[in-house]
């Protein structure tokens, strides 16, 4: 018998059983599966061999199980045969039930063209099993797809069945049926699943990427092992229409695409993602597109261009896009005599290109993103710079208006009134010199373009020397000081000028908005990767809406007991930039009325832990 899947077959076929597992559209677990079903058809039914074939993408069927005679398993394991010759042969069988019967005398092949034929002595007798009688068993789903077949041979009684024996044989084919249908089922979910797994692999590796350049980087390992290609050539459009292109082979070199076919490959991908299909060729056909229009000179230098420069055999190209809007093509290579794309391929292949085609949106919304930054980042740049320089030309007159002040004071003869307003005069330009002071310290720390030089400082002896600096304040107000810092040091990775300044205007400020008697209470406590400085009083507290503009530049707080305490609106706004140019976090705690807490959370030196 040749017997089922590979009557008249001239085509390719597996040598082992083991190349059968190995492939990658086939599951070890699938094989054993069918193998077990061939198995017990020979053990239960009474002949020496059962096969069983599969459909490959509705055109092709291999036989992947034999059971019985180890000779017919050699000969006809992995053989395929075109479902159309084997639908032929079914056209002259006898209908037994769910069995097909095809007698010898009807069969219309050469017996050279048999993959296999028992050695079975020809009878004279009717009712004798002849090596070359059928006996098949055709496996459709409920689409009316074929999907497989069963076939036996060598009855061991030497007889063609009788009316028992084939109603028995149809309870075992129908059983069969439902088997196989399981078995494929579960094989095409396994291969879908390892599909799957790839795009959602891709999808992970991708969505926090921010490039169009390492998006494509990662992808292609990815996406080229899970489709079993050698090659990936990614294309993506631009707004104007134009693309920037990334090809990869096998020899991971960089490949030059023509213009000639980077047109056509725009030209189809959009006409692909409009239909939501992909489009496979071969040296031996050009791309089945409909819409698109190739003479056949531009078909011979496709294939030329993939024989040569890509050295594949056979490529699909998919289109990428997201929504309504084709954004690239992605085409993928195979080469030798496995060039064939499966439609679940396919389908898995056109999911991926709705995952690359958000990806790529991501990408392009974070380059837009950081040329927008960039350009705030020159804004920035320009306004610390114009700051600094209005701020440089102010302490000149302002030096000068001091000077002269101090010259009229000099003067003994200077009555009441003009001593007091000489006094007032002083008064105000010692206020506008604060102010052009921390002007210089904002453009400082708000410009992007000045380095960060960080040491490690010691936060418990920064708070000594602000609380120093800041007695006599205390003092005057009566203020209760409670210091809660170990003994040990606790540094901080920063500049120490800088991380001086942010514990000086908080203490300040709190000391400012706390009313005589108060408390404040200074805190610093370190983990192993932060450092954190707390800084609480017992003062007049911040509104709500007051504390969604607390670190703006200028902003004077709408409480008028606030307002009633002089006060240039920058303090904060210093404190804020230089948290955040040291990479750490400022949070604040207040209510009206019952005292605020701020919280900084700093960097902490590194491998202080370790050490």
């Amino acid at each position: 018998m040749p017997r089922i899947g590979v009557v008249r077959s001239r085509g390719r076929r597996c040598s082992t059983s083991e190349d059968l597992v190995n492939r990658p559209d086939i599951e070890a677990v699938f094989v054993e599966a069918l193998q077990n079903i061939a198995e017990v058809v020979t053990e239960l039914l009474g002949f020496e061999v059962a096969a069983i074939s599969i459909a490959r993408d509705d055109h092709v069927l291999e036989m992947v199980a034999v059971a019985g005679s180890p000779a017919a398993r050699e000969q006809l394991l992995g053989r395929r045969t075109q479902i159309a010759e084997i639908e032929r042969e079914l056209l002259t069988a006898e209908t037994w039930g769910d069995l097909r019967f095809v007698p010898h005398e009807r069969m219309s092949i050469d017996v050279e063209d048999l993959g296999w034929v028992s050695d079975l002595e020809p009878s004279d007798d009717p009712d004798a099993w002849h090596p070359l009688d059928l006996l098949l068993a055709p496996i459709y789903d409920e689409h009316h797809r074929f999907r497989g077949l069963l076939s036996v041979d060598l009855p061991r009684d030497g007889r063609r069945p009788d009316a028992p024996q084939r109603e028995q044989l149809q309870r075992y084919a129908r059983q069969t049926r439902r088997s196989v249908l399981t078995a494929v089922e579960r094989a095409e979910l396994a291969e879908h699943v390892r599909l799957a797994d790839a795009a959602r692999k891709i999808v992970r590796e991708v969505s926090s990427e921010l490039s169009i350049g390492r998006v494509v980087e990662l992808c292609q390992p990815a996406i080229t092992t899970g489709f079993s290609a050698v090659g990936m050539w990614l294309q993506t459009f631009d707004a104007t229409g134009g693309g920037a292109d990334a090809v990869y082979g096998s020899t991971e070199r960089e490949i030059l695409v023509p213009d000639e076919f980077k047109l056509l490959g725009r030209e189809a991908a959009h006409l692909l993602w409009s239909r939501q299909e992909v489009a496979v060729i071969t040296l031996a056909s050009g791309p089945d597109v409909a819409g698109l229009s190739l003479d056949e000179g531009q078909v011979d230098r496709l294939h030329d261009f993939m024989a040569g420069t890509l050295e594949a055999s056979s490529m699909i190209l998919v289109p990428i896009g997201a929504g309504l809007e084709c954004l690239g093509s992605m085409a993928l290579t195979r080469r030798g005599p496995d060039t064939e794309w499966n439609a679940m391929e396919g389908r898995t292949a056109l999911e991926i290109g709705h995952d690359l085609g958000r990806a790529l949106v991501n990408a392009r919304t974070f380059e837009r993103e950081r040329e927008l930054l960039e350009e705030l980042r020159e804004l920035a740049g320009y306004k610390s710079r114009l700051i600094a320089t209005i701020a440089h030309e102010l302490k000149n007159p302002l030096a000068s208006l001091l000077g002269h002040l101090d010259l009229v004071e000099l003067e003994p003869d200077l009555s009441g009134s003009v001593t007091a307003s000489t006094q007032a005069m002083g008064r105000a330009v010692d206020r506008m010199r604060s102010i052009v002071d921390d002007l210089l310290l904002l453009a400082q720390v708000a410009d992007p373009n000045t380095a960060l030089d960080p040491v490690p400082v010691d936060l418990t002896t920064v708070v000594d020397e602000v609380l120093d600096l800041l007695d006599v304040t205390a003092k005057q107000k009566s203020l209760t000081i409670v210091l809660d810092v170990p003994s040990r040091p606790v540094a901080a990775w920063g500049e120490a000028h800088e991380l001086f300044q942010v514990c000086a205007n908080l203490v300040s400020n709190a000391m400012r908005y706390t009313p005589n008697g108060g408390t404040i209470t200074v805190a610093v406590a370190g983990t192993a990767d932060d450092v954190e400085l707390v800084v609480a009083d017992t003062g007049i507290g911040i509104s709500d809406m007051d504390q969604q503009r607390l670190f703006d530049e200028f902003f004077r707080s709408t409480n008028p007991t606030a307002l009633a305490t002089p006060g240039t609106g920058l303090g904060l706004s210093i404190v804020h930039r230089i948290v955040e140019r040291h990479h750490g976090r400022i949070a604040v705690e207040s209510e009206l009325g019952s005292g605020t807490t701020f919280r900084v959370t700093l960097p902490a030196e590194p491998g202080r832990a370790s050490a």
